[in-house]
């Protein structure tokens, strides 16, 4: 099964020994970020620093100048974490070491974004503007996204790409200091939270025979006895419980067909940009209405999109199934699993839980992540990555 690991340049660049570190690992990939969101990131072996500070989501090559002049919204360029063409230099010594080399391109999650331009951002039921969320309903939102998608991804000698956040981001974040824990919305609370409620979307929600500011008064409404400490039910059912079907399904629906069409946006324009045999993957959900890095998708339109999907296994591999029911000759599935010891993963257990993903249909994994993962847990994945072939 081939396996992929992610990395950031700033674990490559100025180590001598990354690129054969990893190659040694037995894996044929890096999943390499071209474009990312602000993070603190640590680099345990790297023989200049410990600690990388990225302040704001960036693109971490040099951008086409004649594809962005003059536009309001246009990427970031990185500061010091990753100067230059931070990406290139790193993809050159990964290729060297003998890794193919995919992009990795986080796109609507963006703080800085929001701060500067804080109309873009998803506004919920409440008027609260979430700046790391931009709205991907907004025409300006949706070209910058689609524009990012081609550039960032069809970077030199790159044999593929994963498109991250190709959706709906929402209430859930890992935000600095982040003290929102303090009510259990469940799945329900989480999907009214995440509701945007800007300009476009209240004319998207009339379009679908709704009054948005009807609509912000029921989310209020209904979110009062889980402000109290009410359970929250989880699923679909929920929300309509909250809700009501109706409004639900209208706001789905919505909801749904934006996502829909920014994601066979962004993945025509990287297959116009690529080269052929390029492969393109998205970090997804087989749940159309969930929020977040991993986007909501419809499994069925996705796979006759893109070339398969990127799914999160850490927790378990359950949701790789409504993606196997509806896969393709050729699609690829990969499962996603996190090999930090300290961020929840479960190294040691690698090859069980790639045998497990495998008979759930996973055609490939992916290991989050060789640049953050200490010496032992390294060690066991070399381990579990030998003992699979």
């Amino acid at each position: 099964m081939k396996s992929s690991a992610f990395l950031y340049p700033w674990d490559v660049n100025g180590d001598p020994e990354a690129a054969s570190r990893i190659a040694g690992l037995g894996i044929r990939q890096v999943t390499l970020a071209s474009a990312y969101h602000s993070t603190r990131a640590l680099t345990p072996r790297h023989p200049r620093h410990r600690i990388v500070t990225a302040e704001h989501a960036a693109v971490l090559y040099p951008v086409d100048e004649s594809r962005w002049e003059g536009r309001r919204i246009r990427p970031y360029a990185a500061g010091s974490w990753a100067e230059g063409d931070a990406y290139g230099a790193a993809a050159a010594e990964l290729a060297d070491a003998g890794l193919e080399v995919h992009t990795w391109v986080v796109l609507a999650h963006n703080s800085r974004m929001g701060a500067e331009h804080p109309s873009t951002s998803v506004v919920n039921a409440y008027g609260d503007r979430y700046p790391w969320a931009p709205c991907i309903a907004q025409p300006g939102t949706r070209d910058y996204l689609v524009d990012l998608a081609a550039e960032a991804a069809v970077r030199p000698g790159a044999r593929g790409t994963e498109l991250e956040s190709l959706g709906w981001y929402g209430l859930a974040h890992l935000h600095a200091h982040d003290k929102i824990g303090g009510v259990g919305f469940g799945d329900a609370g989480q999907y009214l939270m995440s509701l945007c409620f800007c300009a476009v979307c209240l004319d998207g929600y009339a379009e679908q025979g709704l009054d948005g500011r009807e609509l912000a008064a029921a989310v209020r409404g209904a979110l009062e006895p889980v402000w109290r400490g009410a359970p929250s039910d989880g699923g679909w059912a929920g929300v309509e419980k909250l809700l009501g079907a109706g409004a639900a399904g209208a706001t789905r629906v919505w909801r749904d067909g934006v996502a829909r069409t920014l994601q066979e946006a962004a993945v025509s324009a990287v297959r116009a940009a690529a080269p052929g045999g390029f492969q393109v993957l998205l970090h997804a959900d087989p749940v159309s209405y969930h929020c977040g890095a991993n986007a909501g998708v419809d499994p069925g339109h996705i796979l006759s999109v893109a070339d398969g999907v990127v799914v999160p296994c850490t927790g378990g591999a359950g949701l790789l199934t409504p993606f196997a029911e509806v896969a393709r000759e050729g699609s690829v599935l990969a499962a996603n699993f996190t090999v930090v010891s300290g961020m929840g993963g479960r190294p040691g257990a690698l090859a069980a839980d790639a045998e497990r993903a495998a008979s759930l249909g996973a055609t490939e994994l992916r290991l989050y992540h060789a640049g953050l993962a200490s010496d032992g847990d390294l060690r066991a994945v070399g381990a579990a990555v030998a003992g699979l072939g």
